[in-house]
């Protein structure tokens, strides 16, 4: 079977994006957006997920993370959405309860053509390396929106910030990855009633 890539750019006044992925790959990561944090996040994603990410992501940080990020979440969204394609034969949906010491994180997915989000994670801005915790939320519903994808995400305990956000990341890459294997049981087709996720 083909793989399943993507690879895509956009240059606005505020950012240039390129972002390519495989979601048939191994974790292979190469990241670069500025922001350590940022980083480390995305590099879970591919790790867990084991989708190969590429990002190079240059922008306006001067007035602050938040166009960067919503950014790379869009252009990811839609990278993903488009590697998905008509997603003949995928699970289509997932959840995963990851830990990370005193952090508990269940994510759930479903590809089912519809981009919406629920996120309740509290976070404040410590330990995230600068990255202000509500642009994690933000992100997160980016890349649902523009990935077509239904996305809960509950932080079920936790006190460290890092540790909640990365324990997101992890569960989240590791529902994906359950969402998008292939089940030969369907042949095919695709795992909807209405015979399409358009």
């Amino acid at each position: 079977m083909a793989e399943r890539r993507a690879k895509l750019s956009r240059e606005t006044g505020e950012t240039q994006i390129t972002v390519e992925l495989n979601i048939d790959g191994t974790g292979i990561y190469e990241v670069d957006t500025g922001n350590g944090m940022f980083d480390h996040l995305l590099a879970q994603l591919s790790r867990h997920g084991l989708i190969d990410i590429s990002v190079s992501a240059k922008g306006d940080t001067h007035v602050g993370w938040h166009h960067l990020v919503e950014d790379v979440g869009i252009m990811l969204g839609r990278a993903l959405k488009e590697a998905v394609g008509d997603a003949k034969g995928i699970t289509r949906m997932g959840h995963t309860y990851v830990p990370l010491d005193e952090a508990l994180a269940l994510t759930v997915v479903d590809f089912g053509g519809r981009g919406y989000s629920v996120i309740d994670a509290p976070m404040t801005d410590s330990d995230l390396g600068g990255l202000p915790a509500d642009l994690i939320r933000h992100f997160l519903e980016s890349l649902a929106r523009e990935g077509g994808f239904n996305l809960h995400v509950r932080v079920l305990a936790g006190s460290n910030n890092h540790h909640k956000a990365e324990a997101i990341f992890k569960s989240l890459a590791r529902s994906l990855r359950a969402a998008l294997t292939r089940d030969d049981r369907l042949g095919g087709e695709v795992p909807s009633t209405k015979g399409t996720i358009g």
